[in-house]
């Protein structure tokens, strides 16, 4: 898995509420996003700037987290983010600490690799799970997951449960249709006429 350096400053948290959400208010109008790091000795608020997360957020791609929050380093994943209702913009981000002891539960990209025996029959190769929960360490979380698909037939699926990974625990439920090659007209119709 990448790494991704993102900087962060501490940030107090009122008494009140009224007070808590006018200082959240300044701050998203200054171009800053509340973030909280949970996982550790002490849950930690902090924000960071909306430029910093924009190629954490808006990739593919799943990264590990160095947090420098005033000078203090951190390892760490995004675990959820929230987004404004209408306007789509980030209005805050969760991460978790991460360490080489315990493990940890993230969604990883699928990639098909090959080429279906099904879709050379004139089958539609579909993919119905763009990610799969893995429970590892984080140090042994893949960058993605590639499933092949070489001896994947007309009308047939791969499903979690036929998945192995080395080193990975797939948390999705095992009977859940990853891919599937699904019949076409054309294929139907070679079929009835065979």
């Amino acid at each position: 898995m990448k790494t991704f350096q993102l900087d962060g400053k501490s940030r107090e948290i009122a008494a009140r509420s009224a007070d808590q959400k006018r200082a959240l208010k300044a701050m998203r109008k200054q171009e800053e996003i509340p973030a909280v790091l949970y996982g550790g000795e002490k849950v930690i608020h902090f924000t960071v700037t909306k430029g910093s997360v924009r190629n954490l957020v808006y990739t593919p791609n799943i990264y590990a987290v160095e947090l420098n929050i005033d000078g203090k380093k951190t390892m760490a994943v995004m675990k959820e983010i929230q987004f404004q209702p209408v306007t789509d913009e980030i209005i805050h981000i969760d991460f978790l600490e991460v360490s080489d002891k315990k493990p940890i539960v993230m969604e990883v990209p699928v990639v098909l690799d090959g080429h279906a025996e099904g879709v050379k029959a004139g089958g539609k190769l579909i993919l119905q799970m763009r990610k799969l929960k893995v429970k590892a360490v984080y140090s042994e979380i893949p960058e993605r997951l590639v499933v092949n698909v070489d001896n994947l037939g007309l009308g047939k699926t791969i499903q979690v449960g036929a998945l192995h990974f080395e080193g990975l625990e797939l948390m999705n439920a095992k009977n859940a249709v990853v891919c599937a090659v699904q019949l076409t007209r054309a294929a139907r119709g070679a079929q009835a006429k065979a």
